[in-house]
């Protein structure tokens, strides 16, 4: 545990990270019709996403394609994560009518599956769990054949909010890891490693049928035994569905970059993940929690 981090991950103290992104990561401007079309939708409808909030690369390949991942209680984060783009601070009050704009807005783009996240909201006393089942509800009310996952917060690990979202009926239940044990105290200051594992045995407790799902972003110091490691407890908590990507800096002002994780390093623990028994591991550079939703819901069986 005391050895360098350069050394352990390979490299020379010196070796310094390449100045462009290798070819792998690069990916065409977004502006396509439907891209621009989407846009516009949810200008009208005053309405967020994450794929716009946390500047996710593929937000010109999923919106031309028509599927957004939608982001409720508004876009102020009262966490300060030293990875993610979300603003942070103190957010204003949430917009009861909002579950019914995300649901007009999905019935209209007529989603097959829809995704919904959220900022943290610990200013709340239910951490935005009622405005996430009332959104469920309402999805599921005006397009009865769109299967929703919900891609939630810790809630701080309330029994009460977790059960009343899971009580709304999301055909996946998922809360990403983001990163090893030992980053957690550096990267997500906010979170508790033990607690991740705690909800999804809680979730499995509460509703067993419900498929869960978490992802894990790698570039931040971690190792790729340490990754395995956690993808092992995951397991042991029954997690069903893991998605792997590549951490990519928003700005000088976030966590360094520690290294570009190559293609055949992803493959490696996608072939890992599948033989420790996920029902489905999404793995790649570009991967992000939402990414490829709808074909990891087919994957896995769950539609």
């Amino acid at each position: 545990m005391n050895q360098p981090l350069y050394q352990i991950l390979g490299r020379h103290k010196s070796e310094a990270l390449p100045e462009r992104k290798p070819s792998w990561l690069k990916v065409r401007a977004p502006g396509g019709a439907n891209y621009l079309q989407l846009r516009q939708l949810m200008r009208e409808l005053d309405l967020h996403s994450v794929c716009e909030e946390a500047r996710c690369p593929n937000v010109g390949e999923c919106w031309e394609h028509g599927t957004a991942t939608f982001m409720i209680l508004g876009d102020v984060c009262t966490r300060n994560c030293a990875y993610c783009a979300v603003k942070h601070g103190r957010p204003p009050t949430y917009d009861v009518a909002e579950p019914a704009r995300v649901a007009e807005a999905i019935e209209r783009m007529n989603l097959r599956h829809a995704v919904i996240t959220s900022v943290d909201r610990d200013d709340l006393p239910d951490f935005g769990a009622h405005i996430f089942a009332e959104t469920i509800r309402q999805i599921h009310a005006r397009l009865p054949g769109c299967s929703v996952e919900v891609l939630v917060p810790d809630f701080q690990g309330s029994e009460p909010s977790i059960r009343m979202v899971l009580d709304a009926g999301p055909e996946i239940y998922n809360h990403n890891t983001e990163t090893v044990p030992r980053l957690y105290k550096r990267c997500r200051p906010g979170g508790r490693y033990e607690r991740v594992l705690k909800i999804f045995r809680m979730a499995k407790e509460i509703a067993p049928h419900i498929p869960t799902k978490t992802g894990i972003i790698l570039g931040m110091g971690e190792t790729i035994e340490e990754v395995k490691q956690t993808m092992s407890e995951l397991r042991e908590v029954d997690v069903d569905i893991l998605t792997l990507g590549q951490y990519l800096r928003p700005s000088s002002s976030h966590i360094a970059l520690d290294r570009y994780v190559k293609p055949e390093e992803f493959r490696d623990l996608y072939e890992t993940g599948m033989a420790m028994g996920f029902r489905h591991v999404e793995s790649g550079p570009l991967v992000r929690s939402s990414y490829h939703a709808w074909e990891q819901v087919q994957s896995a069986g769950v539609a």
